[in-house]
């Protein structure tokens, strides 16, 4: 006998019942998931006559990318996408550093008024965002933001919620490691930087993620501080697709696909990030 005679394939083992219905359970959450996606697609590549049809039918009957052109001829699409991106990534920035050092200022430090702050930053947990518009619009007028960069950037660096995830997960980090560090002369900054921040990338990572995630789909406060249209970012600018007939809905797809499509990037490259951090700052059961 050769060699592959003698070797046996495996017959592959049936599915368990358990198996099959949990295969089918994510199949119908994925097609419930993705059905909006795809409607909106199709929706992006009809004549704006036919995505206004009664009754509306999935593919189209006349495919046209007429809405894609549109909303880079007519709409100020590349400049929102910027804005996006440039207030996106600024908060993302501001909210890692500032939440990472609170967070471990309130972890490893001991000083007086420490249970107050915690306190403080634990209301901020409770209390909703769009209660605080109106005073957060009236600070940022009288600084004389509106209409700026900072005005959309700087009233979303307030992370009570980052703070507290970071904060929970510096406890759990070993002490030991610390003292080692300090009694080999370290101080406390550089054992903050070279051994604190290494070990917490995942947790930085997811909190990284969900803030830009946040803030890239912000509508209303960007809304409310500026009137400028050449600081209109993604979500604001597709609102104002219209016209004298009222809402465009193949342009407003379209408008809504690309305003994904970042996201839908960042979890595509950044999932194992995501997961790890969901693990690690033990958002797995919100």
């Amino acid at each position: 006998m050769t060699t592959a005679a003698q070797t046996q394939v495996k017959p592959r083992r049936a599915w368990s019942p358990s198996q099959i219905v949990l295969t089918l359970l994510g199949t119908a959450v994925s097609v419930v998931f993705l059905s909006p996606l795809a409607w909106a697609l199709f929706t992006s590549l009809k004549p704006e006559t036919e995505a206004v049809a009664v009754p509306p039918h999935w593919l189209p009957e006349d495919w046209t990318g007429q809405a894609w052109s549109a909303m880079f001829e007519t709409g100020n699409i590349v400049n929102w996408f910027v804005n996006s991106v440039v207030v996106s990534v600024c908060v993302t920035a501001v909210v890692l550093l500032v939440s990472a050092l609170a967070g471990y200022g309130f972890a490893r430090t001991e000083f007086r008024g420490k249970a107050a702050l915690m306190g403080v930053v634990m209301t901020g947990l409770m209390v909703s965002p769009a209660v605080l518009g109106v005073p957060l619009f009236t600070t940022v007028q009288q600084m004389g933001m509106v209409d700026t960069y900072w005005g959309m950037i700087l009233p979303q660096c307030a992370p009570a919620a980052m703070v507290y995830i970071l904060y929970k997960f510096f406890q759990g980090v070993p002490r030991e490691l610390e003292e080692a560090a300090f009694i080999d002369g370290a101080g406390r900054w550089r054992v903050f930087f070279t051994i604190i921040l290494p070990l917490s990338r995942p947790s930085l990572a997811a909190v990284g993620i969900f803030t830009f995630i946040a803030s890239w789909n912000n509508f209303l406060w960007p809304y409310m501080v500026t009137n400028n249209p050449d600081l209109m970012t993604m979500p604001n600018g597709i609102a104002t697709v219209m016209n004298s007939y009222g809402i465009q809905w193949a342009q407003l797809m379209a408008g809504g696909l690309m305003a994904g499509l970042p996201l839908i990037i960042v979890f595509v490259f950044f999932q194992r990030q995501i997961v790890a951090g969901v693990a690690h700052t033990g958002l797995a059961g919100q």
